[in-house]
Protein backbone atom coordinates (compact mmCIF):
# COMPACT_ATOMS: atom_id res chain seq x y z
CA UNK A 1 0.00 0.00 0.00
CA UNK A 2 1.22 3.83 -0.63
CA UNK A 3 1.97 5.43 2.15
CA UNK A 4 1.93 8.75 0.64
CA UNK A 5 0.02 11.44 1.61
CA UNK A 6 -3.13 12.46 -1.11
CA UNK A 7 -3.25 15.91 -2.24
CA UNK A 8 -5.79 17.76 0.30
CA UNK A 9 -6.64 20.41 -1.65
CA UNK A 10 -8.67 21.49 -5.10
CA UNK A 11 -5.55 23.41 -5.86
CA UNK A 12 -3.20 20.51 -5.13
CA UNK A 13 -5.02 18.37 -7.02
CA UNK A 14 -4.85 21.07 -10.03
CA UNK A 15 -1.49 20.93 -10.17
CA UNK A 16 -0.62 17.39 -10.17
CA UNK A 17 -3.54 16.95 -12.99
CA UNK A 18 -1.92 19.76 -15.25
CA UNK A 19 1.72 18.56 -14.37
CA UNK A 20 0.33 14.99 -16.15
CA UNK A 21 -0.81 16.34 -19.53
CA UNK A 22 1.36 14.87 -22.04
CA UNK A 23 4.11 16.76 -24.52
CA UNK A 24 1.93 17.89 -27.72
CA UNK A 25 -1.78 17.47 -25.80
CA UNK A 26 -3.79 19.67 -24.04
CA UNK A 27 -6.48 19.40 -21.67
CA UNK A 28 -9.34 22.00 -21.07
CA UNK A 29 -10.16 24.02 -17.90
CA UNK A 30 -12.85 21.66 -17.48
CA UNK A 31 -11.07 18.69 -17.78
CA UNK A 32 -8.95 19.57 -14.91
CA UNK A 33 -11.69 20.40 -12.75
CA UNK A 34 -13.13 16.69 -12.85
CA UNK A 35 -9.95 15.18 -13.21
CA UNK A 36 -9.43 17.32 -9.84
CA UNK A 37 -12.54 16.05 -8.53
CA UNK A 38 -14.50 19.21 -8.89
CA UNK A 39 -16.17 19.00 -12.39
CA UNK A 40 -17.84 21.96 -12.01
CA UNK A 41 -14.78 24.13 -11.22
CA UNK A 42 -13.06 24.93 -14.15
CA UNK A 43 -13.39 29.02 -13.44
CA UNK A 44 -11.31 28.24 -10.08
CA UNK A 45 -9.13 26.00 -12.51
CA UNK A 46 -7.97 29.34 -14.13
CA UNK A 47 -7.34 31.01 -11.04
CA UNK A 48 -5.25 29.20 -9.82
CA UNK A 49 -3.20 28.92 -12.92
CA UNK A 50 -3.25 32.25 -13.14
CA UNK A 51 -1.24 32.59 -9.82
CA UNK A 52 1.58 30.07 -10.42
CA UNK A 53 4.76 31.76 -9.78
CA UNK A 54 6.62 33.26 -12.80
CA UNK A 55 9.37 30.46 -14.03
CA UNK A 56 6.90 27.45 -13.20
CA UNK A 57 7.92 24.19 -14.61
CA UNK A 58 4.71 23.15 -14.41
CA UNK A 59 2.96 23.01 -17.84
CA UNK A 60 0.48 25.40 -17.71
CA UNK A 61 0.20 26.43 -21.05
CA UNK A 62 -1.46 22.90 -22.60
CA UNK A 63 -4.78 24.37 -20.75
CA UNK A 64 -7.15 26.01 -23.40
CA UNK A 65 -11.08 26.50 -22.98
CA UNK A 66 -13.67 24.49 -23.85
CA UNK A 67 -13.12 25.80 -27.83
CA UNK A 68 -9.82 24.47 -27.88
CA UNK A 69 -8.82 27.97 -27.98
CA UNK A 70 -6.29 30.63 -25.45
CA UNK A 71 -8.21 32.22 -23.28
CA UNK A 72 -6.99 36.16 -23.61
CA UNK A 73 -6.96 38.45 -21.12
CA UNK A 74 -4.32 37.21 -19.26
CA UNK A 75 -0.38 38.11 -19.07
CA UNK A 76 0.76 34.83 -20.31
CA UNK A 77 -1.55 34.78 -23.68
CA UNK A 78 1.64 35.28 -25.71
CA UNK A 79 3.90 33.03 -23.98
CA UNK A 80 1.40 30.39 -24.09
CA UNK A 81 1.02 30.75 -28.04
CA UNK A 82 4.68 30.08 -28.55
CA UNK A 83 5.29 27.11 -26.47
CA UNK A 84 1.63 26.05 -27.92
CA UNK A 85 3.59 26.84 -31.31
CA UNK A 86 6.60 25.00 -30.38
CA UNK A 87 4.62 22.09 -29.58
CA UNK A 88 3.13 21.91 -32.78
CA UNK A 89 -0.37 22.49 -31.60
CA UNK A 90 -1.54 25.98 -32.51
CA UNK A 91 -0.02 27.24 -35.41
CA UNK A 92 -2.59 30.18 -36.33
CA UNK A 93 -4.16 31.90 -32.93
CA UNK A 94 -7.69 31.94 -34.61
CA UNK A 95 -8.00 28.33 -35.38
CA UNK A 96 -9.24 26.48 -32.95
CA UNK A 97 -7.51 23.20 -31.43
CA UNK A 98 -8.88 19.90 -32.66
CA UNK A 99 -9.86 18.25 -29.17
CA UNK A 100 -11.08 15.18 -30.87
CA UNK A 101 -6.93 15.15 -32.26
CA UNK A 102 -4.87 16.69 -29.57
CA UNK A 103 -7.58 16.67 -26.29
CA UNK A 104 -6.48 14.68 -23.20
CA UNK A 105 -9.06 13.45 -21.14
CA UNK A 106 -6.58 11.87 -18.26
CA UNK A 107 -5.91 8.82 -20.18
Amino acid sequence: MNDAPSPTTFAQRVYLVVAAIPYGRVATYGTIARLAGSPRAARQVGGILCQLPEGTSLPWHRVVNRFGTLSRGGDGYQQQLARLQQEGLLLQPSVPIDLSLSGWQGD
